[in-house]
């Protein structure tokens, strides 16, 4: 695609009206200070302070402002799948609206993208003015990530600056609550050329934290799994419930063998047969042969419905000749 400027600068935010005039000031200067031509993409998800009055003054003002108004609260991964699809950067900054991530780090950021041919580079909050109980949490969950995408070399999958070539941002599809993973996302997508770069994380300005809540743990994980199990087996479903059907079955038919043979072993021997229901082997080839034929029905379903999805064929090409 043409790029009609060097980056754009999306910001998704809920209620920071007090942070913006000073941001859109702070990221003006770092851009004019190194000769960058950019767009600012403000994305208001639902803001009931004068956040999008504020965006319009700067609009009006500014042909480099532009903005996106959501009717409601939908959350950071809408604002960013918005914010991404509007974009014509060449190079696609996102930084979070309440001044703790540095304008500063753009350039830096851009380079690493543009010189050292980097897909992604994600942000790394080494020192950070968070309390212990957010810091805690997020170290064992950002080691589960590393672990489960394959991603070794990111320390803070969830650090809202992060730097991308364009064609990142048009590849992947940012839903639900993914914005934590979309390092993984463009793995994913066939981006494989991911790296970080330390960065300032200054202490909150204004008010308290918009996005996220002690629940953000429990769905981050959920969302991990989801993420990984679709891209595992999201287009061969019948691999995993096929063979944990089949395997549970295979149990059952043993526990069945075991019944008879201990049957009919007290039968020629003479001596009174127990019953069959008396043994706990019925009961385990009962529960295992109903188990394993419900898991194999599910991933036959779950093939019927790959097969007929959309997306089924929406594989990445990086170039035609």
């Amino acid at each position: 695609m043409e790029h009609k400027c060097d980056i754009s600068v999306v910001v998704p935010l809920f209620n920071e009206a007090e942070s913006l005039p000073e941001l859109k000031a702070w990221i003006e200067r770092v851009m004019k200070e190194h000769g960058f031509t950019y767009e600012v993409i403000f994305v208001n998800d639902g803001s009931t302070d004068d956040s999008w009055r504020r965006i319009e003054e700067f609009a009006a003002q500014d042909e480099h402002i532009h903005g996106i108004k959501f009717r409601r609260n939908y959350g950071k991964s809408p604002a960013l799948f918005c914010g991404f699809k509007a974009a014509q950067g060449k190079v696609v900054i996102t930084m979070d609206a309440d001044l703790q991530d540095s304008p500063d780090e753009i350039p830096e950021l851009y380079r690493m993208i543009t010189e050292e041919g980097y897909d992604l580079v994600s942000g790394y909050k080494q020192k950070r003015y968070d309390p212990l109980s957010k810091t805690l949490p997020t170290k064992l969950f950002n080691a589960t990530a590393r672990k489960v995408s394959g991603i070794h070399n990111l320390h803070d999958f969830n650090c809202g600056l992060k730097a991308y070539r364009c064609e990142v941002v048009k590849n992947i599809e940012v839903y639900g609550e993914m914005h934590r993973y979309i390092p993984y996302l463009a793995k994913n997508a066939g981006f494989a050329r991911i790296g970080e770069k330390v960065v300032h994380h200054q202490a909150r300005k204004f008010g308290k934290t918009k996005f996220g809540g002690l629940n953000r743990f429990v769905n981050g994980y959920l969302d991990l799994l989801s993420l990984w199990f679709l891209n595992s087996f999201g287009l061969k479903p019948m691999h995993v419930f096929g063979f944990l059907g089949s395997l549970m079955f295979f149990l059952g038919f043993v526990a069945v063998v075991t019944v008879g043979a201990i049957k009919l072993a007290h039968l020629y021997s003479g001596t009174p047969a127990p019953l069959v229901t008396d043994s706990p082997w019925f009961y385990i080839a009962l529960t295992t042969m109903i188990l394993g034929t419900q898991l194999f029905v599910a991933g036959f379903l779950g093939e019927l419905v790959s097969r007929n999805a959309p997306g089924r064929n929406d594989y990445q090409i990086e170039k035609e000749i």
